[in-house]
């Protein structure tokens, strides 16, 4: 039973070290909790199911929503009568329930990242960035990390696009000349980058064809760090179509 302890205290202290890392350097809203303490760190993957409730059961009072990307520590686990498996959560000092598993990733529990890529994979639009964002951050050293950075930098491609036609269409160029600040500013303030600047994604602009295009930072990783794997084939081709000089 001592090994056993001494095994899970390890497993804990590793996780807490990784979560804090990432707690300290990501910007996105929703990660702005202090991580708790006291059991194995988990982040909410799926808000859809992140209620947290006072028993473990669908039927239970809901205390509260947790958002996506919330850190909380898993101090239980128990098996509902309609074989759905919750854990017992602190999600501060004082505030603890209990949560959906699905609802949650661990980077101490084995294939969780596998499950997180399969959800990434079946999202779209925003909820695919923002998952990928928190799959590279909770699992820096997992074997599938070059299949999520493409998927998430195609993704912040394609999204390049929609704030294209959603900037043409609410910036007023009659507006911008009467401002008198360079245009080229006025597209980079657009304030819809900023979700997808809080999940770690730069937009170039280019002033000729008044567009934005990703940095690619995703896919100079995939080159740098995985150069054999079968996305650097892609992520080469994305990175030579995408050599124009722009602003940032």
């Amino acid at each position: 039973m001592r090994t056993n302890t001494s095994t899970n205290r390890a497993l804990w202290l590793f996780s807490s070290a990784i979560l804090f890392i990432v707690f300290q350097s990501t910007a996105a809203p929703a990660q702005k909790h202090r991580i708790p303490s006291g059991g194995r760190v988990a982040i909410v993957i799926d808000e859809r199911l992140s209620a947290l409730r006072a028993a473990p059961n669908l039927s239970a009072r809901l205390d509260q929503r947790l958002g996506r990307g919330r850190f909380v520590a898993v101090i239980g686990t128990e098996r509902s009568q309609d074989g759905l498996t919750f854990y017992q959560v602190k999600v501060s000092r004082r505030k603890r329930g209990w949560v959906q598993s699905n609802a949650l990733v661990s980077p101490a529990r084995k294939a969780d990242d596998e499950r997180l890529l399969r959800l990434i994979r079946g999202s779209e639009d925003f909820d695919l960035i923002a998952r990928a964002r928190i799959f590279l951050d909770t699992f820096p050293q997992s074997s599938l990390r070059p299949a999520v950075l493409l998927i998430y930098g195609n993704a912040a491609e394609e999204a390049g696009s929609r704030l294209t036609r959603d900037a043409g269409r609410r910036l007023n160029n009659g507006e911008m000349i009467a401002g008198g600040a360079p245009e080229f500013s006025y597209f980079m303030n657009f304030n819809e980058l900023d979700r997808y600047n809080r999940q770690g994604i730069r937009y170039l602009f280019d002033p000729a064809t008044k567009q934005f295009h990703y940095d690619g930072a995703a896919w100079r990783e995939i080159v740098r760090r995985y150069p054999h794997s079968p996305e650097a084939i892609e992520a080469r081709k994305r990175l030579g179509a995408a050599a124009t000089p722009m602003r940032q």
